[in-house]
């Protein structure tokens, strides 16, 4: 993939991040929250298949990945700040369903973007996470 392709790709993780946090907190529904990110200045540099992918499958796979999230996490899913939520359920989806993505990078990205937007040591507890659910869903990948 070419620089700019990942950087439009990187762009639709920040994005998917911020709508899936907004869809946690707020009863609108999807296609609302979908629209309103698509009038944004800045979507034409988005990846606009790989955004609507990731918002639409977290959705609706929401329970499988919550069930994940839990079975690694140390603590309620309910209490994981929602931003590394947000953050967590876009990885996870990626580990879990794209195997075409290495899973260094999507801990890499993931990493990145609760350094930018989650708790001051946020990220620590998202590597953590996502490290153990590496190991398990990309188990021969790691080997």
């Amino acid at each position: 993939m070419d620089t700019k392709a990942l950087n439009a790709r990187k762009r639709a993780r920040r994005l998917a991040m911020q709508a899936i946090y907004q869809w946690q907190l707020s009863a609108s529904e999807l296609s609302e929250i979908e629209k309103q990110f698509q009038e944004q200045e800045d979507y034409n540099k988005v990846d606009k298949k790989y955004f609507s992918e990731l918002i639409q499958n977290i959705v609706k796979n929401n329970r499988e990945l919550t069930e994940l999230l839990a079975s690694q996490a140390d603590r309620p899913v309910k209490d994981i700040d929602p931003v590394e939520r947000s953050i967590l359920y876009i990885a996870l989806y990626e580990l879990k369903h794209r195997k075409d993505i290495p899973f260094k990078a999507v801990l890499n990205e993931a990493v990145n973007l609760t350094k930018k937007f989650g708790a001051l040591e946020g990220y620590k507890y998202v590597n953590g996470i996502l490290d153990k659910a590496a190991k398990k869903l990309r188990a021969i990948e790691i080997k």
